[in-house]
């Protein structure tokens, strides 16, 4: 397939450009491997993001028990089409006459596909990376918003010099991002991905503190299930939440003892997915159908209150940059030959803050992301390139498995997409 010419045009290690695949808490790629505990570090950041801040609202909409169901079921989804990816690329690295190099999940597209799965895998990197940014916009500028310009009886409708405030800090961070996004290496913003990972938590772990006080105080009446109707609505968030799987590939080759990557990939998945049901249970419980799309705007106006959420808006400000590092890869390696191009990375942070002003919910906006580009990214191509990697050898329960992801995940895609799309209208009408 020629494959080998290509090797250079996605290994960062030759050209010295950071790729998609370069995971957040390696500088050098000639460190020593990781052990058990650094790759469920890097799982854990890779996975964990803003779309936890949208779960208590979810649940709000979809009932506290089919949140659930659909969290759990999406987190196991997610860990088993992980571990396609990681099979698929180790029976390609394996084969005894084609000596493939497979670094990341465009990589395993070309082995795949061609051009045809490279190209497929980059246009849904770029979609899914470009708007976990855009909601990053949408968070900090409501959140802002929120707690500087909040609503009051004598003023309904808040402006500064006569502009909304959501425009105003959106266009406030723009000549910021500018500058943070011309950096060309991750080097000197990878220490910012354990910082963003520590706000969270401890944003996290507030939040559900205080859940549990008002909770003991106000008891609102909760439903369980909310109908059909919300169904993809809670998958899409759901979806959201767990996305990651572009970074599973180069962490299982990084991990020293490979054998066991399933395993921590496994307890890392499980021990995510019982904090978010937590969060959004407890945010749920505690504010009932007042319950935001933005849970830290429920917290009221205190100083602690204040303190957490301008901490989740710096963390999300210094994460922009490098969730927006796939996407000037992808675009600066097929329009300038891997050449930084600062005026692509300027127009890129001016489309993202433009569209951020478009989107008036925070958590429908998760949901068209995870209904459409994660989806197809997260189980319809690990699927689909599972199955042409392994279709000699899969008996008819791998194939229906396979073949079910692929159909289903692209039916879901495009209901869920459509759904969303009319969430989002409606909300703006």
């Amino acid at each position: 397939m020629g494959f080998e010419k290509d090797e250079a045009s996605s290994s960062s290690h030759v050209l010295h450009i950071p790729r998609e695949e370069t995971p957040l808490l390696c500088k050098n790629p000639q460190q020593h491997l990781s052990s058990q505990t650094k790759t469920f570090a890097n799982v854990f950041i890779a996975i964990v993001g803003a779309g936890v801040l949208g779960l208590p609202y979810t649940f709000r909409r979809t009932g506290w028990a089919m949140g659930v169901i659909l969290l759990f079921s999406v987190a196991f989804l997610t860990y088993y089409c992980m571990m396609l990816l990681v099979n698929s690329r180790r029976k390609l690295e394996s084969h005894p006459k084609k000596a493939f190099k497979i670094s990341s999940f465009g990589d395993l597209g070309f082995a795949v596909c061609g051009p045809v799965g490279r190209a497929a895998v980059d246009a849904m990197i770029v979609l899914s990376q470009a708007g976990f940014c855009v909601s990053y916009m949408i968070f900090i500028a409501s959140t802002l918003a929120n707690i500087f310009n909040h609503e009051t009886v004598t003023n309904p409708d808040p402006k500064i010099i006569g502009i909304s405030p959501i425009v105003v800090y959106v266009w406030s961070c723009f000549p910021f991002q500018l500058g943070l996004n011309s950096i060309q290496t991750l080097t000197h913003l990878a220490p910012l991905s354990i910082f963003a990972d520590v706000v969270d938590l401890g944003a996290m772990g507030t939040v559900m503190v205080e859940d549990v006080m008002v909770y003991l105080q106000n008891r609102p009446v909760l439903q369980a299930f909310g109908g059909f109707t919300v169904f993809f609505y809670g998958l899409g968030v759901a979806v959201y939440a767990f996305e990651g799987i572009g970074m599973v590939l180069p962490l299982e080759s990084e991990m020293r003892d490979k054998a066991k990557f399933g395993r921590v990939l496994g307890f890392s998945m499980a021990l995510i997915s019982v904090m978010y049901g937590a969060f959004g249970i407890l945010g749920y419980m505690a504010f009932g159908d007042e319950t935001n799309d933005i849970i830290t705007s429920n917290m009221g106006r205190g100083i602690v209150s204040s303190i957490v959420q301008i901490g989740l808006c710096i963390n999300l400000f210094f994460t922009f940059p490098l969730m927006m590092n796939p996407v000037y890869e992808v675009l600066e390696r097929r329009v300038t030959h891997g050449q930084t191009c600062l005026l692509l990375r300027w127009g890129m942070v001016f489309g993202v803050s433009l569209m951020a002003l478009l989107i008036p919910n925070f958590a429908d906006f998760l949901s068209l992301v995870g209904s459409s580009v994660c989806i197809v990214l997260g189980f319809v191509l690990p699927a689909l390139f599972h199955l042409i990697v392994f279709k000699q050898e899969l008996g008819t329960v791998g194939l229906v498995c396979d073949g079910a992801l692929t159909v289903f995940g692209i039916i879901f895609a495009v209901y869920g997409t459509w759904s969303s799309l009319l969430e989002i209208f409606a909300t703006k009408a």
